[in-house]
């Protein structure tokens, strides 16, 4: 199937369904009824959207969680000890041309409009070619092979992880197997975390809770989105790197293994904006790779995997989701 990739004036078409302009024509007291639940829905949004960018405003700083995928030391610990007694058995280099991962986009909806959750086909496109080519390092793409709608207000307003809801969703839409990257767009506007704009599984969790696997985020973080500073679709990447098998280039802070990968330096935490030069780690060498898609930088300030990074995604895919890396 063809999707369309063209979506003309989008930020404005967002604008204009987040604050329709009035009809000229006479109204009749349905009409009245009708309209007066229409303006209460977009004050709803309003609200909404207020929210999110009073937390996501400050150009720099301490931010709030906006990634929800995260490990404690300690299971950061099992996991790594599992990675590395598979990865003895494999080479693993990237890039591995070739691979191209099949992509089940769900979108999870309140209504028909854009204001609902109901994106169009070609938001969704133009979010994986964006992923594409922030990838294209590693020899990996990204296909789609359908997109489904489906209208739950339960499910668009408050899945979160470990809720019902999300149990829910992804019993009844998942679909594939280890290989094949399920996305789910929802609001993330009625959970404890008003921040949060994605989480994943990782690869390591597949074998135990496969029902469980895949990416979500939110409707409104796609390229056009009505999040400024993350509406360039980067919040995609960034999760499918942790479904790829990636840490926060911050995990463990100045201390320890970190990220588990050589060449991205320590970094002590997240912070938002675009910081170039900040060293967190002096004590180590390099400054904080701010501009790594792994970290809570801004989306126009990401442009960034390393080769370390290319490497351990390429060790996950072959020894967890059955692609990539050839064994030795």
């Amino acid at each position: 199937m063809s999707w369309r990739s063209s979506c003309p004036s989008l930020r404005l078409r967002r604008l204009l369904l987040y604050f329709p302009p009035r009809p000229s024509t006479r109204r009749t007291s349905n009409d009245l009824s009708s309209a007066h639940k229409n303006i209460m829905r977009s004050l709803a949004i309003v609200a909404v959207l207020s929210g999110a960018l009073a937390v996501l405003a400050a150009p720099s700083g301490p931010v709030v969680d906006i990634c929800g995928t995260h490990v404690d030391p300690t299971e950061a610990s099992a996991l790594e000890a599992k990675f590395a007694a598979s990865k003895k058995t494999i080479a693993s280099r990237a890039p591995f041309p070739g691979v191209v991962i099949p992509v089940y986009w769900h979108v999870i909806n309140a209504g028909p409009d854009v204001s609902d959750g109901n994106i169009r086909d070609c938001e969704i496109v133009a979010n994986i070619n964006v992923m594409n080519n922030d990838y294209a390092g590693s020899g990996i793409q990204f296909s789609i092979k359908n997109i489904t709608r489906t209208t739950n207000a339960k499910w668009f307003h408050s899945v979160d992880q470990g809720t019902t809801y999300e149990t829910a969703m992804k019993r009844t839409l998942r679909v594939g197997g280890a290989d094949t990257l399920n996305i789910y767009t929802v609001a993330f506007d009625e959970i404890e975390n008003p921040g949060l704009l994605g989480y994943a599984t990782f690869p390591m969790y597949y074998e135990d809770a496969p029902q469980d696997d895949g990416v979500v985020i939110s409707h409104l973080t796609l390229p056009g989105g009505a999040l400024p500073r993350y509406n360039g679709g980067r919040t995609l990447t960034h999760e499918t790197g942790h479904w790829l098998g990636l840490y926060h280039t911050f995990q463990g802070g100045c201390d320890g293994p970190g990220d588990f990968v050589d060449d991205t330096p320590a970094e002590a935490s997240a912070f938002s904006g675009c910081m170039k030069g900040r060293d967190s780690c002096p004590q180590d060498p390099g400054l904080d790779p701010i501009s790594n898609y792994m970290d809570y930088s801004d989306d126009a300030c990401m442009n960034q995997f390393t080769p370390g990074q290319w490497d351990r995604i390429a060790a996950a895919m072959s020894l967890f989701r059955g692609a990539g890396a050839t064994d030795s």
